[in-house]
């Protein structure tokens, strides 16, 4: 009821520092500052949004472990550029792929985010309930949301990089590159309810417990 809950249960305390190391240390080294830009503004909006509402609606900390851990792999892909990531420069000559498939992380984690985000947002706050429903509800959402991503990709390289085209889009040579991408989002969000969702209805319902006590929602 009334008990202190450990430091990493307030998002408050390790986000925003955390988001900002990240930042820093992905724009020193950038290779193009606006790409890196690009690359790394969706996330950095999500988390401003996510701390400027954290108390009026707090998500579980499984969620901001993941929107964290997205945000890495964004500020990764901002840095080296998604085809020149070292680390997946080293798998690919290791295993002797025809490309580097770090972006493939990037749109896996594109599914896996929106989907614990998509679902704490509908279970508290409609009338949906858990259910097979819901989890294909939010893997449609999940991979609509990869493929309007597509789409700004392409927007953003037809007015501000109309020569480099295709090698800015990072498609190395898949001409089912785009298609791919949606995939791994797919994917993304299937993998995050499989794995995920009990954590999260734990988390869910242990924070409901000092709102039952009339404790204030935001005690500790």
């Amino acid at each position: 009821m009334g008990e202190r809950q450990p430091w990493w249960n307030d998002a408050r305390l390790w986000l925003a520092p955390a988001a900002v190391v990240i930042s820093i240390w992905s724009c020193f080294g950038n290779l193009d500052f606006w790409t890196w830009f690009f690359e790394i503004l969706l996330g950095l909006i999500g988390i401003v949004v996510l701390l400027a509402t954290y108390r009026r609606f707090r998500f579980t900390s499984v969620v901001y472990a993941v929107v964290i851990v997205h945000y890495f792999v964004l500020a990764i892909g901002a840095r080296y550029t998604y085809a020149e990531v070292p680390i997946g420069d080293w798998v690919r000559d290791a295993f002797d792929l025809s490309r580097n498939h770090f972006d493939r992380v990037g749109h896996f984690m594109q599914g896996f985010t929106p989907a614990l985000v998509g679902r704490e947002l509908l279970l508290r706050t409609s009338g949906l309930t858990r259910g097979w429903w819901l989890r294909f509800l939010l893997v449609c959402v999940s991979l609509a949301i990869s493929a309007f991503y597509e789409l700004l990709e392409w927007w953003v390289a037809v007015v501000y990089y109309p020569e480099a085209g295709l090698e800015w889009l990072g498609h190395q040579g898949d001409p089912f590159d785009a298609q791919a991408d949606m995939l791994m989002a797919m994917l993304g969000a299937m993998v995050a309810l499989l794995a995920l969702e009990r954590v999260q209805d734990r988390q869910m319902k242990a924070a409901a417990q000092p709102s039952a006590s009339s404790e204030p929602a935001g005690g500790h």
